[in-house]
């Protein structure tokens, strides 16, 4: 029997403020289809005019129908939907239909951001661009993996495992590893199940690291007995010699390598060469997996459709004010249940026991709480206007944590209140592909800041770096906190000396030689990224 085709609907809202701008012109287009009117008389279009100046029920039926008309041209066109600002009540709700007009303007009014004002402004790239190009000697020498394999075990959230799949791939290139996929292994916190395959296109990584290094799904059948070489607890900042030293002979003999805990584990200090494949491998191999591409770039050009937009990452999550020993401010029990937490469980502090929450605070250790968001982003003069996208997990105080940033910049979405109806249900409680959604979405902002420091914001400061030096806002907290504290300093000097305290952190070119100890992912230059001297100089 033929599978009946039913035709789904969507049904979106219109804001009443297009109505008026349907000229009589554009009613008549749409009634009346072109070829009709260029073939039909003087006389037929004198009856349509007659009809309609005669009939107000007859007018008001043809703008039924006009309406409708660009309700369906509107949806056929694609994806790019506008939004109306979401009520601060709404914050962290899907909003249903008030959320989506269904006529759009053309993104093209992003096109030149910096006319809509100085905050929209780009960073000087200096000519800066992605510049990968490999030594003789490590072209000369193909990887190997044919009898030696790598297995690796990653943990912790999205851009965490991200990191660690870098130095996975770099750690096979330098024993001369075939890489088996890694594992991934399940979130503790959030009790995330995906596998790599779920989360990144695996035959696009395969096929970008060939030159680099073999990767392989799984372990052939010659190994799958092997009693292989475990690693569980290697040491910080380990160099490439260190690691000849400790792995290659047992490779040798096993065959088989397995790591776990790779956080970190790798120097920052590489040779020239093996800082090249970690830009590869993060910035070009690691593309996320199909539905998770469309999903996040369909969310992007929601926000996209009204010309440029700002991605926040916000760190307030419990879990944040608890490891950094830090309050979130918002009352006196709220401070009350972390510091509690914190002293039943001690260990989750991430460093520095010894210092006070203030201590902490004045040392830029601890997010941005939403009111010196909002501070700061007056102070670098972004419009009320401002169409803000929200990455980050559920703030701890819910919706009134919010409140002092929504209050002051109204336009505000996240994911779930920017998505359709069940457009976000196949990733539903799987934490990792909802990152991996966030992710997508603020590396196509036009500016992008992070509250507290981090994976994420890390990797997307490189990212956007290597993508032409997108801006990226650093909070300077350190330096602009003692300001914040100070009541008596009117607003206009406040806003002055932040805004000259950010002056050279808006992401144009650093160099990652500057920055000690500091991971080429998150400063690409100059090792990935040259422009016309340093090529020629190359040379």
């Amino acid at each position: 029997m033929a599978k009946s085709k039913t035709k789904h609907l969507s049904y979106i809202s219109v804001p009443s403020q297009i109505i008026p701008a349907l000229s009589y012109s554009t009613l008549q287009s749409l009634v009346v289809s072109p070829k009709k009117l260029s073939s039909s008389s003087a006389s037929s279009r004198f009856r349509i005019n007659r009809i309609v100046s005669s009939s107000p029920r007859i007018l008001l039926l043809l703008l039924a129908l006009a309406f409708l008309g660009t309700l369906r041209l509107g949806l056929r066109l694609g994806p790019v939907i506008p939004f109306s600002p979401i009520p601060c009540a709404q914050v962290g709700v899907r909003s249903s239909s008030s959320s989506f007009p269904a006529l759009s303007r053309s993104s093209s009014s992003s096109s030149s951001p910096a006319a809509e004002g100085e905050f929209w402004r780009q960073p000087d790239g200096m000519g800066y661009r992605p510049c990968l190009s490999f030594s003789e000697e490590y072209r000369g020498e193909p990887p190997e993996g044919r009898r030696k394999y790598l297995l690796v075990v990653v943990a912790g959230g999205l851009n965490q495992q991200r990191n660690q799949i870098v130095d996975a791939v770099v750690i096979a290139r330098i024993l001369g590893a075939a890489l088996v996929v890694p594992i991934l292994q399940v979130n503790v916190v959030w009790g995330d199940e995906s596998e790599f395959s779920d989360i990144f296109d695996m035959e696009h990584f395969k096929k970008v690291l060939a030159d680099d290094v073999r990767v392989v799904s799984s372990l052939p059948s010659t190994h799958v007995m092997t009693r292989p070489v475990v690693e569980k607890r290697t040491p910080l900042h380990v160099s490439p010699r260190w690691i000849r030293a400790r792995y290659l002979k047992k490779l040798n003999k096993e065959g088989v390598l397995l790591l776990r805990g790779l956080d970190s584990r790798l120097s920052k200090d590489l040779p020239p060469d093996l800082q090249k494949l970690r830009c590869k491998v993060a910035f070009q191999a690691l593309k996320f997996a199909a539905p998770i591409a469309e999903m996040g770039n369909k969310l992007a050009m929601r926000m996209r459709s009204k010309g440029p937009y700002l991605a926040l990452h916000l760190r307030m999550e419990k879990d944040v004010w608890v490891r950094t020993g830090c309050l979130p401010g918002l009352s006196t029990e709220s401070d009350r249940i972390i510091q509690e937490e914190r002293t039943l469980r001690p260990e989750l502090l991430t460093g520095r026991s010894n210092m006070s929450y203030h201590d902490r605070k004045l040392a830029g250790l601890c997010p941005l709480n939403t009111l010196e968001v909002a501070r700061l982003l007056k102070a670098l003069e972004a419009p009320r206007n401002t169409r803000i996208y929200w990455a980050g997990g559920e703030p701890f105080g819910g919706p009134a944590a919010l409140e002092p940033l929504t209050r002051e910049f109204p336009h505000f979405y996240s994911k779930e209140n920017i998505s359709l109806p069940g457009e976000l249900d196949r990733f539903a409680n799987k934490s990792s592909l909802m990152a991996a959604i966030d992710y997508i979405v603020c590396e196509q902002s036009d500016v992008f800041m992070p509250s507290h420091g981090g994976n994420m914001g890390h990797l997307m400061q490189g990212h956007r770096a290597f993508a032409g030096h997108k801006k990226f806002i650093t909070p300077n907290k350190r330096q602009m906190l003692p300001y914040f504290l100070d009541a008596s300093l009117p607003e206009s000097e406040f806003n002055r000396v932040v805004k000259a305290l950010h002056q050279g952190s808006v992401g144009g070119p650093e160099y990652r030689t500057d920055k000690v100890g500091k991971d080429v992912t998150a400063y690409p230059v100059p090792e990935c990224m040259c422009n016309g001297t340093a090529a020629a100089s190359a040379l």
